[in-house]
């Protein structure tokens, strides 16, 4: 791991057991960001670059609170080396969690510019809440500390948890405690749903450690790692609420078939209050060469003769008629209201 020193912001490599107390920055990336190769070195003299004036506040800020170190995943992290960048990306969500303290950059908010009543809309709207690498960023840390453009304290995760949550739809239990394992595979997936990222890739790889998976990083290969990171939480969660992402039929994924898994966040959009069942241990399902296992109990919907709506009945495989006959398999996860979740199947094949 790759720290900067606060006092001469050079870097240091430290390994296994012998890293350091440090501060750690969450921010938006800029057109001039300073990567590791073009940090200056020691004894510099000339024209520092534009992106190099964050990374001297961010360390004049840790220094300040007594951190002699700090991490910036600008010019922390040499992505010129794919083994290191994987590893990096891997690490992170560790990284953000081990953190004595982390630093979140509004650089679109001001406090100098705002009205009291305007902040709210300003804090609200700033492009920091809407990108997928700062959902882990908010989660991880222990004590979040936000700034404005000016590096003004604007408050903490625990003093703006109140609004915080409102804007994210993360609970206040998570902001306050970290820990989210009784919370269904779709809610964690609804709070990365309204997230973007510069690259297609990394809205799957910036959730690896919100779902405690590894895997590797494979840019290129476009919307394939949001599925790829979906197997990877199977081969780890038995909890069927992956399955219970919603979307609109004239959805253009849709037309070409992306079968159980979702194609992407955005269609868990509307999950944040689906919760698994308490009751019964959730049966085992996998991927095999032929597609999704799964045992589920089946609903067929019938359009009985002056039934309005159509009547719901349980069925068994046995007795599916198909054709007019829509089938649905019922999912061990439900609305708050009690009502289970179920998925339309089509057959496919004799």
């Amino acid at each position: 791991m790759r720290l900067l020193d606060t006092a001469t912001v050079q870097l240091k490599e430290f390994v296994g057991n012998g890293i350091p107390p440090y501060a750690i920055l969450s921010h938006t990336w800029e057109d001039d960001e300073v990567s590791l190769q073009a940090l200056p070195t020691a004894g510099h003299i000339a024209p520092e670059p534009a992106g190099y004036t964050k990374i001297k506040k961010c360390c004049e800020q840790a220094a300040s609170d007594g951190f002699q170190y700090v991490w910036i995943d600008t010019c922390c992290i040499d992505k010129t080396n794919s083994a290191k960048l994987s590893e990096a990306i891997n690490s992170m969500y560790r990284w953000y969690w081990d953190a004595v303290e982390c630093y979140a950059y509004l650089a679109d908010v001001s406090l100098a510019d705002l009205s009291l009543a305007d902040f709210g809309k300003r804090f609200k709207g700033s492009r920091w809440f809407k990108r997928g690498w700062t959902l882990q960023e908010l989660i991880a840390p222990r004590f979040v500390v936000f700034f404005d453009s000016r590096w003004i304290e604007i408050g903490t995760k625990a003093s703006l948890r109140k609004e915080i949550t409102a804007i994210t739809g993360i609970p206040e239990q998570v902001l306050s405690t970290r820990r989210f394992s009784e919370y269904s595979i779709a809610q964690t997936m609804s709070w990365a749903s309204k997230r973007q990222t510069s690259r297609v890739e990394d809205i799957a790889y910036s959730l690896l450690g919100l779902f405690d998976v590894n895997m590797p990083m494979i840019y290129g290969e476009g919307s394939k790692a949001f599925l790829r990171l979906q197997h990877e939480i199977m081969r780890k969660s038995s909890d069927q609420s992956l399955f219970a992402w919603n979307t609109s039929p004239f959805d253009h994924y849709c037309a070409h078939g992306s079968g159980p898994l979702a194609p992407s966040p955005f269609e868990f959009r509307g999950c944040g209050h689906i919760v698994r069942s308490q009751v019964n241990e959730q049966s085992e399902y996998s991927l095999t060469n032929r597609g999704l296992r799964i045992t589920l109990p089946l609903l067929r919907e019938i359009n009985r003769e002056g039934a309005a709506p159509a009547v719901l009945e349980y069925t068994s495989s046995q007795d599916i008629v198909y054709g007019a006959t829509v089938i649905i398999g019922l999912l061990d996860c439900f609305r708050p209201d009690g009502t289970r979740i179920g998925i339309y199947l089509t057959q496919v094949r004799p």
